[in-house]
Formats: structure tokens, C-alpha cells, sequence
């Protein structure tokens, strides 16, 4: 099937959004698509910040996204808007980095107050690098994720069948889009 990136763009060690996203890797995965995590929090901060395109860790990042057939960007809201290290890893990506790409957008917060974060912040960005196809995103409240002692999450029922339904969608766009590209 198709290969899929997973990039988490939240700074925190014990985010609630990269859990989010590693859980749903699992249903990715067990679809057939083979995930790819990518946590941007780990990529080393002086080349995010001093716009390093030649670092090892941005040049991996490049070529990960190349790799790609489909992309999911999680991120946490802040003041309305996506992470700033994912803002910072999206700015020294090639401008078309996502071109004939399948995209998921997610993001996670603490109230609906931010839910337009998503159309208004993230989506625009994305299209502006070329993805293919912006399929329906998802808003999730922080206190939909419940982490339990152990670090695995519990997603609360009604939040899990819509970001299950979310996903299986993304998954059966990315067996799409080879056809929609040879069609084209």
C-alpha cells in the first residue's frame, strides 16, 4: 500500500497530539500503509532555528517527505495558530514538498475556541506546498486524549468513531491518488 508520514509537530515531550498520532498509526498500519513517525521536536533545534537546510536531521526530514505518498500533520493550537517548530520544519521544506500528496491535518487544544486553527491556520499552509488532496481534517480536545499511567491513550468514544472514520478515509483517498496521478 501506500507509505505514509506521520509528523507530530508539538514541542512537548509528553504530548497528548504525538500520542494522538502514534495511536493512529496503529489503524494506518494495520490497513496495510506502512507509517512512517516523525516527531519535529526531535529534530535538533539549531537547525530548525538557524534554517539549516543542510543538516543531516533537515535533509532526512526533506527526504522523508519525498518518500511520502501521504502525509498526516498533527499539531497542537497555540494563540490560534499551529506549533512553531512545526512552522519552522514546514519553512525549510522544499515549497512544494507536498505535491501530489494525500494530507490528513489534525490538530489537538485545550477548547473549541480554537477549532478554526485548522481551516483558517494549517489547511492553507498545506495547500500552498502542493498537496494533492487536503482530505476533511479533525479537532480534538485535549481532554478527549486520557493517557493513562502507562503512556498508552483512551480516546473518548465519540472522538474516536469520528477520528476513526477520519482516517479511514485519508486511507482509502491514498488508494486513490496513484490512480487519480496516471489518470491525469
Amino acid at each position: 500500500m501506500a507509505t505514509v508520514l506521520s509528523v507530530s509537530g508539538s514541542p512537548s515531550v509528553s504530548s497528548r497530539t504525538a500520542k494522538l498520532l502514534r495511536h493512529l498509526d496503529i489503524r494506518l498500519a494495520a490497513q496495510g500503509h506502512q507509517v512512517i513517525p516523525l516527531d519535529v521536536r526531535t529534530i535538533p533545534a539549531e537547525a530548525l532555528l538557524g534554517a539549516d537546510f543542510q543538516h543531516p536531521a533537515i535533509v532526512e526530514a526533506t527526504e522523508l517527505f519525498a518518500r511520502a505518498d501521504g502525509v498526516v500533520i498533527g499539531t497542537p493550537v497555540y494563540k490560534a495558530a499551529y506549533s512553531g517548530v512545526l512552522k519552522a520544519l514546514l519553512d525549510l521544506l522544499p515549497q512544494y514538498a507536498l505535491d501530489g500528496k494525500t494530507v490528513l491535518p489534525l490538530v489537538t487544544a485545550g477548547s473549541t475556541a480554537h477549532v478554526l486553527a485548522l481551516d483558517y491556520a494549517l489547511r492553507p499552509v498545506l495547500n500552498s506546498m502542493g498537496a494533492a488532496h487536503i482530505v476533511q481534517g479533525w479537532f480534538t480536545l485535549d481532554k478527549d486524549i486520557i493517557v493513562g499511567e502507562d503512556g498508552g491513550i483512551t480516546v473518548a468514544s465519540a472522538t474516536a468513531a469520528s477520528l476513526a472514520q477520519v482516517v479511514d478515509q485519508f486511507s482509502a483517498a491514498l488508494g486513490r491518488t496513484p490512480l487519480l496521478a496516471a489518470a491525469g
